[in-house]
């Protein structure tokens, strides 16, 4: 049996992680699932899928080979250790919070799956708004980048425009369900 990296990327405050973290909680029970941890080189705060590593940690890090996956997003470098990848040839599904910009580069293969989890722009900016961790200056930039992505190649699409379980149960089904079978490249 061969094991698949599912990539999930969306737009800053489309609630990625949110939706992550709930089917994360769902699938607990499911062994052959695996949520990865990230290296970023920006501060860890509680509840963080991420570990924090300096630049200059990150960068022995990809010189020794130890690195998956990186990519480099807002400002931040972003890995995913090997280990993983040895999980991958074992057989399991492993999920990466992933980057649009980073995904976008990829070559899709039935070992690399991408979803994106989505919101319309109207709620999009309400939600950058509401959460107030930027100005509005900063969320106008955040949402014309949005713009970049429009044509991202997908396997599957997730609305959030509900309630946080309705959108966390479709990605749980899409892990459990969906990678059984073949599913085509969504534009």
């Amino acid at each position: 049996m061969k094991g698949c990296w599912v990539f999930v990327c969306g737009a800053s405050g489309a609630g990625k992680d949110s939706v992550m973290r709930w089917a994360e909680v769902y699938l607990a029970e499911k062994q052959n699932i695996v949520f990865s941890r990230r290296m970023v080189t920006r501060p860890a705060t509680p509840g963080s899928d991420h570990d924090e590593v300096t630049v200059d940690e990150f960068e022995i890090h990809s010189a020794r080979g130890v690195l998956a996956w990186q990519w480099c997003a807002n400002g931040f470098k972003y890995g995913i250790d090997a280990k993983y990848a040895d999980q991958v040839a074992a057989g399991y599904i492993v999920v990466v919070n992933g980057s649009r910009e980073h995904v976008n580069q990829l070559e899709h293969s039935e070992q690399i799956k991408v979803v994106q989890i989505e919101l319309s722009p109207v709620d999009l900016e309400l939600r950058l708004i509401n959460r107030a961790r930027e100005s509005i200056e900063k969320i106008g930039e955040r949402l014309a980048r949005n713009d970049l992505f429009t044509t991202l190649s997908v396997h599957h699409r997730i609305v959030n425009d509900g309630e946080l379980a309705d959108a966390g149960k479709a990605f749980a089904d899409y892990l459990e369900a969906g990678l059984a079978k073949p599913s085509s490249i969504a534009k």
